[in-house]
């Protein structure tokens, strides 16, 4: 079936590598290798190999900038799909929404880094508080990404995804509906009856602010970019927070693990960071089964003293 599916890649022309270490490719710096490591380069030839993927029977998983993951160690006999590569931005300055918005379309591979610095140098209002965030527009959207009580969904205009049906797949354009939306939750999570659906891309709605607002919106992604350093956020190999909050609780994931005295828990070498207790780091030798164990470790420490169900947003693969 490997064989089957390096074939189907030659013919089609898409960029593949064997035997890829994932380490290097993932904010926490973890994971053994990958048999195969696909990058498409279009949206076109995304769909070819997650078909070509399904068809060979083997197991496969498509990511973004892998800033939200936990590549397995060992070897992982099967395909990653990285859809790094698909990364064009379209915009019209003058096209407008009835409510006088601009919209900014992003390829799933985009890092969010390049759509805010192209909303600032547009003088485009918005997405400010995604400063400094990893990883690409797919991700975020999956995620329904949060920074600084602003979410991915609070300025998403349509995406695009595709989906399979049996064998055949089919593109889909979505709009925005709310009811579809919440904290840290999207349409294209695993839920139960859905298909899987693969994001292509997603459009924003940005506040076109003029050349006056330029040196604000600066300042802005400036701000948000210092607080995440203040925070610590890259002072280590990471993914960032690794449970989502529970706002009907009351209290931050990070206080309640603070709380149970899980701050610099060690196992191998990952690390409940000191400076923060939603976070785990890999300190330098970090596995994904020291981090999973300290996740495990975590949870039910919360749940022991607090009664509380951490849930993870980091996904293991």
């Amino acid at each position: 079936m490997f064989d089957f599916l390096a074939s189907m890649l030659k013919v089609a022309k898409i960029p593949y590598t064997e035997n890829e270490p994932l380490a290097p490719k993932s904010t926490f710096k973890v994971g053994g290798t990958a048999r195969l490591y696909i990058r498409p380069q279009t949206p076109e030839q995304l769909e070819s190999t997650i078909s070509a993927a399904r068809s060979s029977e083997l197991p496969f998983f498509v990511t973004g900038g892998a800033s939200n993951l936990v590549y397995p160690d060992g070897i992982y006999e099967g395909a990653i799909i990285s859809t790094q590569e698909i990364k064009e931005i379209f915009y019209d300055p003058d096209e407008r929404t009835s409510d006088g918005s601009v919209l900014v379309t992003c390829q799933c591979g985009l890092p969010m880094a390049a759509f805010v610095d192209f909303c600032t140098r547009k003088n485009l209002s918005g997405a400010e508080q995604f400063a400094g965030l990893p990883g690409t527009v797919g991700g975020a959207v999956y995620m329904n990404a949060r920074c600084f009580d602003r979410s991915v969904s609070d300025i998403l205009y349509s995406t695009k995804h595709i989906e399979f049906e049996g064998q055949k797949a089919r593109q889909v354009e979505l709009p925005f509906n709310a009811e579809d939306w919440d904290y840290k939750k999207s349409p294209f999570q695993a839920s139960e009856g859905r298909p899987q659906r693969y994001i292509t891309q997603a459009t924003f709605r940005l506040s076109p602010a003029g050349a006056e607002a330029h040196d604000r919106i600066t300042a802005d992604c400036k701000k948000y970019i210092a607080e995440r350093v203040d925070k610590g956020h890259f002072k280590y190999p990471s993914a960032g927070s690794v449970f989502k909050n529970n706002h009907a609780f009351g209290a931050p994931s990070g206080k309640l693990i603070d709380e149970c005295g899980l701050k610099g828990l060690s196992i191998g070498g990952a690390q409940i960071a000191p400076f923060h207790g939603n976070f785990i780091i890999n300190t330098g030798s970090a596995t994904a089964s020291d981090i999973k164990t300290l996740v495990e470790a975590a949870k039910k420490a919360v749940h022991d003293k607090f009664g509380f169900d951490l849930e993870a947003e980091i996904i293991f693969v």
